[in-house]
């Protein structure tokens, strides 16, 4: 069966999200929308309830196959931030482990009259296959898929550029480790070439910045200092050891000697440069603790608007769902 067109399966006939699976096909407009309307949830972490109705009566399943305690816990607050029951599926006591294929999870989970699936999976378009094969009106969120996408990660880093920048306009952008692995840095890509930002360096050892990236807007850099130099955002990666075959690496303090983040290695940044990662850090191995808690250092700034992204996503696939064609359309119908 032939996949269906990114921006065609994500949005609804009147241009609204439905689904957010990538941010491939994705205009300018609508990643400006998540970012305004992220915004406007920031403040609700400050006050005595934090919650809105936006999603009250909606059940939003959590479906992790790839563990990740962070992220599924900001989706889990998200979702009852909003109002929604929130189910989080242990994967390794499911039925998937007992032979049950994802189909027939998903079609279980369906009986159940849930209404948005957030997925997170090793198998690089997973999202995608089930947003393909699930009921109309059910919502999916990407958590993240194999080596391809991780959508909310790559808007929770624009949100926190925006907030310390002002704006994309003219910034230079480096995003420096295991391109090659990262699900992150190829979103990151998407949404920072979207919102214009032309100078985009990709650095690191050739062996995890492959030159095919650079067909994606970037300049490849294979030396720290060049690709550090006047820098405005510094994003690292974690080396992303069980995802590596074969040797791409002779050792982690080699790495560290020539590609981690120091209070020396960060001066040839900008001055007022800013650091940010995904996480989970390894310290001492792509980042110091001196810079990962030191004044540039962004990182726990990106959690905090994690909560917010997610929100916002969520709440505007709802809302796709709701007004698309299909929405009077009942489950019993189909």
């Amino acid at each position: 069966m032939m996949r269906s067109e990114p921006r065609a399966l994500q949005l609804n006939e009147h241009g609204q999200l439905k689904h957010f699976l990538t941010l491939d096909g994705l205009d300018k407009t609508i990643l400006t929308e998540i970012l305004d309307r992220a915004e406007s949830f920031l403040s609700m972490g400050e006050q005595s309830v934090k919650k809105v109705p936006l999603l009250r009566g909606k059940t939003v399943v959590n479906l992790f196959f790839e563990n990740s305690t962070r992220t599924r816990t900001t989706f889990e607050l998200a979702g009852k931030r909003l109002s929604a029951d929130v189910i989080n599926l242990n994967i390794e006591t499911s039925a998937t482990s007992k032979g049950e294929s994802l189909l027939d999870t998903l079609k279980n989970l369906e009986a159940m009259q849930s209404d948005m699936f957030i997925v997170r999976h090793s198998d690089s378009g997973a999202a995608h296959f089930i947003a393909e094969h699930c009921t109309p009106n059910v919502a999916i969120i990407n958590a993240g898929d194999g080596r391809h996408a991780h959508p909310t990660q790559a808007m929770l880093d624009m949100l926190t550029i925006r907030r310390h920048k002002g704006s994309f306009d003219g910034l230079k952008i480096a995003i420096v480790g295991d391109i090659l692995h990262s699900r992150v840095a190829r979103s990151q890509l998407q949404a920072l070439t979207t919102l214009g930002v032309s100078d985009i360096r990709l650095v690191g050892p050739k062996t995890l910045v492959p030159s095919f990236f650079a067909e994606m807007g970037a300049t490849i850099c294979h030396d720290l200092e060049a690709g550090l130099k006047d820098v405005d955002v510094v994003v690292m990666l974690r080396l992303q050891k069980e995802r590596m075959k074969g040797a791409l690496l002779p050792s982690e303090s080699e790495f560290y000697r020539l590609y981690g983040l120091t209070e020396e290695t960060l001066a040839w940044a900008s001055p007022d440069a800013i650091v940010m990662h995904p996480g989970p850090i390894n310290r001492g191995v792509e980042i110091s603790s001196e810079v990962a808690d030191g004044k540039h250092s962004v990182i726990l700034d990106q959690v905090t608007n994690g909560i917010a992204v997610r929100m916002a996503v969520m709440s505007m696939a709802m809302s796709g769902q709701l007004q698309s064609d299909d929405s009077s359309v009942t489950r019993d119908e189909k």
